[in-house]
């Protein structure tokens, strides 16, 4: 066969990864916090995007937009329904009363998300084809609030009014604290510039971080001279900072109780005793008897090893869920959105027709078209995303049935897959989804993550054991246990054996490491020994 040019004629496929397909993908793993700071810079850049700010937010926004438009306004646009649906009943075969009572619930990072290339993540955007052109554009420019609520048939509409935002009291630095201080225990001007000094070396517990001959090298002065001001810091309040090392932070805390003896000093300096919980060794140091060892003791644990940590006043936030599930009355369960969380924009279809109306130089016309094309997008984006992600915390909230009704112990075996299956979608949508976003059920918040859980083989062939479930076990396990019978991992290995859960010891350690449990020798010296 001759190797000559030629010409061929082929069809194929092939994903273009256009900008606005790239954010749409973006938008799926935002959290709502990131979600409305995305929200906020797109409504500062595209002069089509507006708030939605009307008293009712149940009427049509094509007829609050484009009323008292032109004809043009309306030849341009039909209007087109797009279902916004923001509840979903869950119905479940199960009809176990809800068993949260005395059980503890907890958190874990699920599994980590799925590594998904172009191709895969763009089962996300579903029917997000691209937009017509704009003389062809049918498409009405739809809320994205998804704030109604559909219950019994009829939708209800709700006006939620935003909180003002919480305001703190300027409290002082710790730096404010101590600067005040030194300047009326200290006069001398050299002597000052050392304590500022060392005031900007004390790290998040209240310990000096550097040397004092780092500090005495920096300043160009003598050590002796560090340290004589050192001694005087070491008075401010609170005390307990300007430690170099935990025996020294507890030193100066004792003394300002007037409680540093002899006997208290001799403690301080075999802390790692006091650690090991080695009891006749510290009587032996310490020559005091078993009564005056316990007070000591009890005395040392209510001092701050981090006096620092007074002056934080870092707020603590709490997480706001994107997902609201509540019993059905008919059973099963609703699974809503939180229309908190949901960002409120529409496209000013009549400010579009005006402006697009008086334009007359190219430039500006391909201006403001970019700027309606991607205002729509972002809409449609924004609707996509909420809808995906109520699909996937209702078959989450089906999978994971058992588990909201009697308990962790209850929860199954889950993988990102097998949502998939279900909803017809790729692993590494569900994976942007259920990142960062949280979910508020009868047993509290959890990130839709937390109910991942890896499969435990059953011993007997039956039903596979949850990962997370197991772990809940081993730590009911170990908090029954009695001081004269404390659970190796090869015990628990046993035990949990004759329950039907097949696992390794290494994996009892992990799962116990994990938890933050100290190992069955440790546990036995505390209890044994404890002061």
């Amino acid at each position: 066969m001759a190797i000559t040019p030629r010409l061929d004629l082929r069809q194929s496929q092939s994903l273009v990864m256009t900008p606005q397909l790239q954010q749409a993908i973006k938008l799926l793993q935002l959290s709502n916090i990131e979600l409305s700071a995305y929200v906020e810079d797109e409504l500062l850049q595209n002069p089509m995007l507006e708030r939605e700010e009307s008293s009712n937010p149940g009427d049509d926004t094509a007829s609050q937009t484009a009323e008292g438009g032109d004809a043009e306004a309306d030849d341009l646009f039909e209007p087109e329904s797009l279902e916004h649906t923001a509840t979903e009943t869950v119905l479940t075969d199960g009809d176990a009363a809800l068993d949260i009572d005395g059980e503890s619930v907890w958190t874990e990072d699920g599994p980590s998300d799925a590594i998904a290339d172009n191709r895969d993540a763009a089962e996300t955007i579903g029917t997000m084809d691209a937009i017509d052109t704009l003389d062809n554009s049918t498409l009405d420019a739809p809320s994205t609030g998804l704030s109604s609520t559909v219950s019994g048939g009829s939708r209800e509409f709700s006006e939620r009014v935003g909180d003002l935002e919480a305001t703190l009291s300027d409290a002082p630095t710790l730096r404010d604290h101590l600067t005040a201080q030194l300047l009326v225990d200290i006069t001398d001007p050299g002597d000052r510039m050392i304590g500022i000094q060392l005031i900007e070396t004390l790290d998040e517990s209240g310990w000096i971080s550097e040397p004092l001959e780092q500090v005495a090298k920096q300043l160009n002065c003598d050590i002796e001279r560090v340290t004589s001001v050192l001694e005087l810091l070491q008075r401010c309040d609170p005390p307990g900072l300007f430690a170099r090392d935990l025996r020294e932070c507890l030193a100066l805390q004792l003394r300002d109780l007037d409680r540093l003896d002899p006997a208290m000093q001799a403690l301080l300096d075999n802390l790692e005793l006091l650690a090991k919980h080695d009891k006749s060794a510290l009587l032996r140091v310490c020559g005091v008897d078993d009564e005056d060892l316990t007070d000591m003791v009890a005395e040392i644990r209510a001092l701050n090893p981090k006096p620092a940590q007074a002056f934080d006043r870092e707020v603590t936030l709490t997480v706001t869920p994107d997902i609201l599930m509540r019993p059905h009355p008919d059973g099963g369960w609703t699974i809503e959105l939180n229309p908190e969380t949901l960002p409120r924009v529409l496209v000013n279809v009549d400010y579009f027709a005006r402006v697009r109306k008086a334009t007359r130089k190219k430039e500006e016309r391909e201006y403001i078209n970019e700027c309606f094309h991607s205002a729509n997008w972002l809409v449609k984006s924004l609707h996509q995303r909420a809808t995906t992600i109520l699909k996937v915390a209702s078959e989450i909230t089906r999978q994971q049935d058992a588990f909201f009704r009697k308990g962790i112990a209850h929860m199954k075996p889950l993988v990102l897959r097998d949502i998939a299956e279900e909803i017809e979608m790729h692993e590494s949508t569900v994976s942007r989804v259920t990142t960062n976003k949280y979910m508020h059920t009868p047993r509290g918040i959890f990130e839709l993550k937390y109910f991942f859980s890896a499969a435990i083989a059953n011993t007997g062939g039956g039903d596979a054991h949850s990962a997370e479930a197991v772990r809940f076990r081993i730590k009911s396990l170990i908090d029954s246990e009695s001081v004269a019978e404390i659970l190796s991992d090869d015990r628990i290995v046993e035990i949990l054996k004759r329950d039907g859960i097949d696992i390794a010891r290494r994996t009892v350690a992990k799962y116990r490491e994990a938890l933050k449990i100290p190992s069955s020798v440790q546990r036995r010296r505390q209890k044994r020994q404890e002061l």
